[in-house]
């Protein structure tokens, strides 16, 4: 049986779906809102899903087996305690190897590799194997947070609707820390930190064209939570907590060396116990089980408190209710179980833990600090709070993120000055200490950053996404040959992508073969009987160098860029004549600058010395400003500006964003004069180094 009206010829045809990507990818106003929009909206819900999903696990593994142990067997109570993280550390072990390894761990690490190597993809199965896995880790009585794993989620869900909208690496970045930043505002209820964390976190710099757009989602994501599930802060304070005497600034200064080195204790146990499991020989459910049991019998025969995301413990110590030795030994008992179960195989988010083991540092400062000095000290509860965002804010290297998203848990602004103080010191300690933090260690490990070795040339700044082109023109490998024909004659193109029918890459066919089908007469009917299957393929991380070698030895004109976790998808194709046009550009630039550079008055060393200069808001008569109206000094010059993992040519029309990292090039002799023309200018960090290379040309 048919029906007289049918789906419009367009609709059936994808046509729609395509007309609309193609709008989106040309809007610069109303497309990218929307989506943003989409994308705090879908967090927003995901957040909230999130919450029932990890009440419904605790009912089931606490209240529900606890109750069925306790009516049915004569074991004792503490049982359930022990084997609830156990039994689903196992599960979590098996759905994450079964369906998304990425979904293991505390998430944020996978999510800064997809920003940087990946142009920001991350497969949708993340957030379902991701939600689910967290679920059973923390409603089972994991040691971990949930900010983690909605950060992944929330980023899935914006890579995802980034690559369904056909938009290019870097607006799916975008909408990644869109996403990323609408988890962090909708789970803690916190939208200017959820935006903070976005661009400190995840794309590591403030460019002004991510900010609008992340803000967008952060307040959409906030919105709709706090429409399900209230406007409350995170914790509920039994008191404001204020300033009680001008000396409490060096107390807090105190707590600030405290926390920052408890923080680098919590950063290395983590992944020193990571690196124990990893070597262990045994099976991973056999990890799993007994990492879980041992978390088990840290809750039961130490503290509860240490189950889960550990949110009831923080407010204890913020309300004063915990004594010293109780505190300090929980900070021990969260170390270890949150190290355990991030190790065994658990998924899970560091932040809760890292507020958590905060909370108790400050806690037990806060109550020896107010026995030695009652009359100008607060209550145990200030430190507590202070203490919680220090340790968070030196674990991840964020004080940014770490100062408002307490102000905005808590609500209380009064206590603002001794958390600045106190949160930039451990910080800085942290940092000083060690260069890497609680995410960059893993973003290490996964190959997210590649430090230049020796000299590099033009060829090894530029990325294959720096000069590929995301429009590719492709066609079926059942097309036939004189259909090809006709497309030869209409596009003056030289060669295609060969896709199949689940448009997934299967070859290349040039007009070459099409030229020796016809001179050789054969029987070939379709591309697929012509072209070559055997293709070499490019990522969009790879540098130029790379990609240049093979179009060496290949002779070919394009290569097609794929996805380095699914090769068979194209996202993109190189051609020969754009990367040598990229190539031409950025050295035309370089041999410019180096006869500017040799044209500089010559010292007694007659080395070049580069100055690297970090862009932030306060640099006021650099940022937002052209390369044109910025007066160097003319013994120096602006070699380079990098933003986030691209290179962009520094032309006089260019803007320096904040974020941005501007190279100066000058010679030792006048180095002084460039640092100190800085230092005058701006008030922002400077990082001077010889490279490698003494001398230029």
């Amino acid at each position: 049986m048919t029906f007289g009206i049918g789906l419009p010829k367009a609709l059936q045809n994808g046509e729609i779906l395509r007309r609309l990507r193609l709008r989106l990818r040309r809007s610069t106003t109303a497309g990218p809102l929307a989506l943003a929009t989409t994308i705090g909206l879908l967090t927003g819900v995901a957040a909230i899903g999130l919450r029932w999903m990890i009440s419904g696990v605790q009912w089931l593994f606490f209240d529900q087996a606890g109750r069925f142990i306790e009516v049915s067997t004569p074991l004792p109570a503490w049982v359930p305690l022990v084997l609830a993280p156990a039994v689903g550390m196992v599960l979590v072990s098996w759905i994450v190897r079964r369906w998304a390894p990425e979904a293991q761990g505390h998430g944020i690490p996978e999510v800064q590799f997809a920003v940087r190597q990946r142009g920001g993809r991350i497969r949708p199965r993340v957030a379902i194997v991701k939600a689910l896995a967290s679920a059973l880790s923390i409603g089972s009585g994991g040691s971990v947070g949930r900010e983690g794993p909605i950060v992944q989620i929330g980023s899935s869900i914006g890579s995802t609707i980034g690559q369904v909208a056909g938009l290019g690496a870097s607006e799916v970045r975008i909408m990644v820390a869109a996403g990323a930043g609408a988890a962090i505002g909708g789970t803690f209820s916190a939208p200017i930190a959820g935006v903070l964390f976005a661009m400190e976190v995840i794309l590591g710099g403030f460019a002004s064209r991510s900010f609008g757009l992340v803000v967008v989602s952060s307040v959409a994501a906030t919105a709709v939570v706090q429409s399900v599930l209230g406007t409350e802060p995170s914790f509920s304070l039994v008191e404001q907590f204020t300033l009680v005497s001008n000396w409490e600034f060096g107390l807090y200064l105190g707590l600030g060396v405290i926390t920052g080195i408890v923080a680098l204790v919590y950063v290395w146990m983590v992944y020193q116990t990571e690196e124990r499991f990893e070597l262990w020989a045994i099976p991973f459910w056999a990890k799993a089980l007994l990492g879980g049991l041992a978390v088990g019998a840290i809750g039961a025969f130490g503290s509860p408190h240490i189950f889960g995301v550990g949110h009831e413990g923080v407010e204890l110590a913020l309300a004063g209710a915990l004594g010293v030795g109780t505190m300090a030994m929980l900070v021990i008992l969260k170390i270890l179980a949150t190290s355990i179960t991030l190790g065994a195989g658990g998924s899970g988010g560091v932040f809760a833990p890292a507020l958590f083991i905060g909370a108790m540092t400050g806690g037990v400062f806060g109550s020896l600090m107010g026995l030695l000095f009652p009359t100008v000290t607060a209550s145990p509860g200030a430190y507590a709070l202070v203490g919680a965002a220090a340790v968070f804010g030196a674990a991840a290297h964020a004080p940014m993120t770490a100062i408002v998203i307490l102000f905005e848990m808590t609500d209380n602004y009064r206590i603002i000055l001794p958390l600045m103080l106190a949160v930039v010191l451990a910080q800085i300690i942290a940092s000083r200490l060690n260069p890497d933090s609680i995410y960059s260690i893993k973003l290490r490990r996964l190959g997210g950053f590649r430090p230049s070795q020796g000299e590099m040339g033009t060829l090894d700044i530029l990325l294959v996404a720096d000069a590929m082109e995301e429009e590719v023109k492709s066609v079926p490998e059942s097309m036939g040959l004189d259909q090809l024909a006709e497309l030869v004659r209409d596009e003056h193109a030289r060669s295609w992508v060969v896709l199949n029918e689940e448009e997934r890459l299967v070859g290349i066919v040039a007009l070459a073969d099409l030229e020796r089908s016809i001179v050789a007469g054969g029987s070939e009917e379709t591309v697929g009987d012509i072209m070559t299957t055997a293709v070499e393929t490019t990522f969009p991380a790879e540098t130029l160098r790379d990609a240049f070698g093979r179009f060496s030895a290949l002779g070919a004109y394009q290569m097609p860029v794929v996805d380095p976790e699914d090769r068979s998808r194209v996202v993109g194709v190189l051609k020969r004549a754009e990367m040598i046009w990229a190539f031409k550009e950025l050295a035309d630039e370089h041999q410019r600058l180096l006869k500017r550079t040799q044209a500089l008055p010559p010292d007694a060393g007659g080395d070049s010395v580069h100055v690297a200069l970090e862009v932030g808001p306060s640099h006021t008569d650099i940022c937002f400003r052209p390369i044109r109206e910025i007066k160097v000094p003319p013994q120096a010059l602006i070699a380079l500006l990098r933003r986030g993992d691209r290179v962009v040519v520094p032309r006089g029309f260019t803007r320096v964003e904040p974020g941005d990292v501007l190279t100066f090039i000058t010679t030792r002799r006048h180095r002084s004069t460039l640092e100190a023309w800085i230092a005058t200018t701006t008030r922002g960090p400077v990082r001077s180094e010889d490279p490698p290379s003494s001398s230029p040309g």
